[in-house]
């Protein structure tokens, strides 16, 4: 496979760019080589400024649920755009957009649209410490909810303890306001709010992890934080970025039936484009400015592009036979991945739910973080790079979930199960 014109691009970008990239894992430092530079995607496909073609099992991180570049999509953008890129005023689109998510997540009775995940979880965060005026949180140890310094911790020296920074230019005074817990370890949760539950204002969560790679919630774990957060007047959060509209119409809390106090979305409300959303309960969102005391604000939320690029991709999930579809694809996928594994006596275990999946290379069940870092990231790296060099791009680390688009045919699912068999033959 030529790469000569991305190795002179990725050099040029360094000289610009940390790293050369603009998001750390962009760089394939987990995986090693050189990152494909894009030049093009259509449907399920990527292909790179070398000419290059990939299956594609990125998909924007998530929100390429209806494939890249979707006729319908490119259209209302385009008709979109030429009426102005951006107003910094009200528009009906707005709340055309809004029903359909409300419909589609009646826990969010009011929103309001921000323009990616991280302010999404930040603003929430905002909100439940104004609604509750109490200052500390609980995230769990392996779930991303963006870059903002609070959420930036990992756990102390014990389970169940203060955070503590994991980038450098974080407080440790912020960092004291978060306390980590292991995901799936409800007792952990008891364990904190029994001491400090008058101090907490809120658990956030994602209700199916990706960001340590795909690990669903254990039977009566998102039930029990829903009755912990009730118990002791803390606010649930449900950081559906990755899962909303994702795992189900409705995201995970349609799949669970739980619906927790606030909900942030991520940019598949705006089929790819830079958008996020946060919301929940009336009187919560009631305590946003200009009704409350709670101030955030942003120019380019509910931009004009975004927003029609949401409605068009929102609309299409709601035709019959879609997240059946997805379904059924994503099992014929990893069905046949863990087929081959099994048969060559590769440790594994493949995680999936809905159209996200991981394979973990390590025999023990992946329910946590911990369980999470007994892969062997070696052979991941021998399986990434197997793969790539057969036309398949998967996410380059091994801790984040891949993910399928109405766009993978049957063809493509079975050339990605036969470059697996390919490498594990090898192997």
């Amino acid at each position: 496979m030529k790469n000569q014109k991305s190795v002179k691009a990725f050099e040029v970008s360094q000289q610009f760019f940390p790293g050369g990239v603009n998001s750390p894992v962009r760089a394939f430092r987990a995986v090693g080589g050189t990152p494909p530079f894009i030049s093009r995607a259509k449907g399920s496909k990527l292909w790179d400024i070398d000419g290059n073609e990939y299956i594609d099992y990125i998909g924007a991180w998530g929100p390429a649920i209806l494939g890249h570049a979707h006729p319908d999509v490119t259209n209302v953008i385009r008709h979109a755009a030429e009426s102005g890129t951006s107003y910094g005023v009200p528009t009906e689109m707005e709340t055309m957009l809004a029903k359909l998510v409300a419909e589609a997540f009646p826990s969010m009775e009011m929103m309001r649209f921000v323009n990616s995940g991280t302010e999404a979880t930040m603003s929430a965060l905002r909100v439940a410490r104004g609604f509750t005026k109490r200052s500390k949180i609980i995230k769990f140890e392996g779930c991303y909810h963006g870059h903002a310094d609070g959420l930036l911790v990992k756990a102390g020296s014990g389970a169940a303890t203060f955070g503590e920074p994991t980038s450098a230019g974080v407080s440790k005074e912020t960092a004291a306001e978060t306390i980590v817990c292991s995901y799936n370890h409800l007792e952990e949760v008891e364990a904190v709010l029994a001491k400090v539950g008058k101090e907490v204002a809120a658990i956030i969560v994602e209700p199916v992890a990706g960001n340590m790679g795909c690990v669903p919630p254990a039977p009566g774990f998102l039930e029990g934080l829903r009755k912990l957060t009730k118990d002791h007047g803390s606010l649930l959060i449900f950081d559906e970025v990755m899962t909303g509209f994702r795992v189900s119409h409705g995201g995970a809390q349609q799949l669970y039936g739980i619906a927790p106090d606030l909900t942030c979305l991520g940019k598949i409300i705006g089929g790819g484009l830079p958008v996020g959303a946060y919301g929940g309960r009336r009187e919560i969102m009631q305590l946003v400015s200009p009704l409350g005391p709670v101030y955030q604000a942003g120019t380019n939320s509910g931009n004009p592009l975004s927003m029609a690029a949401g409605i068009e991709t929102l609309t299409h999930l709601k035709h019959p036979g879609v997240y059946e579809s997805l379904e059924t694809r994503t099992k014929q996928l990893t069905d046949g991945i863990h087929a081959i594994l099994h048969d060559a006596k590769i440790p594994h275990t493949l995680n999936r739910l809905g159209s996200m999946w991981t394979v973990f290379f390590t025999d023990h069940p992946v329910t946590d973080f911990a369980s999470a870092s007994t892969a062997d990231v070696d052979r991941f790296k021998r399986f990434f790079q197997a793969m790539f060099a057969n036309g398949i791009l998967l996410p380059p680390s091994p801790f984040e979930s891949a993910f399928v688009s109405l766009a993978h045919s049957d063809e493509e699912v079975n050339a990605t199960i036969e470059a697996a068999k390919k490498w594990a033959q090898s192997e």
